[in-house]
């Protein structure tokens, strides 16, 4: 069986270092690890206008600020097809089927639906769109017959909805025509749910806590030097925590041993700045400065290629459209399967149509 993976990220604004941490930069080791013979990467506008109904100008203007995103993090459109998810009408039709396999109580079960009706404060004006996207990720997924979903823990739920869906639907129509997929979480731990600036648990562009990829360095700088420490830490020499520090969750999910030697040559690695940071002597702003160090080397090459590709959105224009028809194309040869197996295809089964002429010549 093939090996596919499919992800993506709904275009609210442009993409922070959460999403960078927690699935775009293994997004590019997948790719070009060779191990897999398609990837589907998906700016799921149709998913973002869900919450946005009223201002669809804002998913719109946000389709080209995610695709640069992804391009300039070095997501090769050579490797790697880059689409725009309401144009494949095919999900949606997915969608529509596969909302007879699943009931409103498992829908209300789901923890990810539950923590995102909570935050937007819906009451009991919940768009119906929200409340089974569930249903439709799992179009997304299974019409590309992925096998492996990079993303974070809080979309665990997602994926395995998606697997109950699977199962549901090959053992109603006795066939095996949609895959189950597994979900590929961030192999450090620190960046499964990146934290905002603020230390709020998550990191939100509506909060107003994110560090962006395409910051300006100086930007980068202000909001590194105004994170969330330990409040306790009043002075240098004071022992210092590091639960809930921001500045240090930051680093376990960016630093590497080879900055110290640059940026921070007494120590030779991030055990040894915990250890003095916990033991006191070490101040907040000198621990902020070699954070802010760590992302701009992280940053500055994809704020350096975001550049080139903004001088030609042309391009990034015909790699959405050609990643596009290609998903498209995928997407058309699952739903002609899916209706097969669910016997609708009645124009492309000629055995429907000589049973019907049978069945009328009968009763001449």
């Amino acid at each position: 069986m093939s090996k596919i993976i499919l992800t993506g990220d709904r275009p609210t604004g442009r993409l922070h270092i959460g999403h960078y941490v927690g699935s775009l930069r293994r997004r590019v080791e997948l790719q070009n690890s060779g191990d897999f013979d398609e990837i589907y990467i998906m700016v799921a506008d149709a998913q973002a206008l869900t919450d946005n109904f009223d201002n669809p100008e804002k998913v719109r203007e946000n389709i080209m600020e995610v695709a640069l995103d992804y391009l300039s993090a070095g997501i090769d459109p050579d490797k790697t097809s880059i689409l725009i998810q309401s144009q494949i009408p095919e999900l949606t039709e997915l969608t529509f089927y596969y909302e007879d396999l699943v009931t409103v109580a498992r829908l209300q079960r789901n923890p990810t639906v539950k923590t995102e009706l909570g935050m937007r404060g819906f009451g009991d004006s919940i768009p119906v769109g929200f409340f089974t996207y569930p249903i439709s990720q799992a179009a997304d997924i299974t019409a590309f017959k992925a096998t492996t979903v990079p993303a974070g823990e809080d979309q665990e739920p997602m994926v395995e909805q998606t697997r109950e869906i699977v199962r549901k639907f090959n053992s109603v129509y006795n066939c095996d025509v949609l895959v189950e997929p597994s979900i590929l979480l961030p192999q450090n731990q620190a960046s499964m749910r990146l934290p905002g600036t603020d230390g709020k648990e998550k990191m939100s562009k509506s909060l107003g806590n994110c560090i962006y990829l395409s910051d300006p360095a100086g930007d980068v700088k202000k909001k590194v030097m105004s994170m969330y420490t330990d409040p306790d830490h009043l002075r240098v020499e004071d022992p210092g925590k590091l639960e809930g520090n921001t500045v240090f969750t930051y680093l376990d999910a960016f630093c590497k041993d080879e900055y110290f030697a640059e940026y921070a040559p007494d120590y030779a690695n991030l055990d040894e700045m915990k250890a003095h940071y916990k033991k006191g002597g070490l101040g907040d702003v000198k621990v902020k400065k070699f954070l802010n160090n760590v992302l701009q080397e992280t940053l500055e090459p994809i704020r350096t290629r975001r550049a080139e590709f903004e001088k030609d959105i042309p391009y990034v224009y015909d790699v959405l459209k050609k990643g596009t028809e290609k998903a498209e194309a995928k997407a058309a040869a699952t739903l002609s399967e899916v209706k097969k197996a669910m016997r609708i295809d009645y124009f492309e089964d000629q055995e429907w149509l000589d049973s019907q002429i049978r069945k009328f010549e009968t009763r001449q």
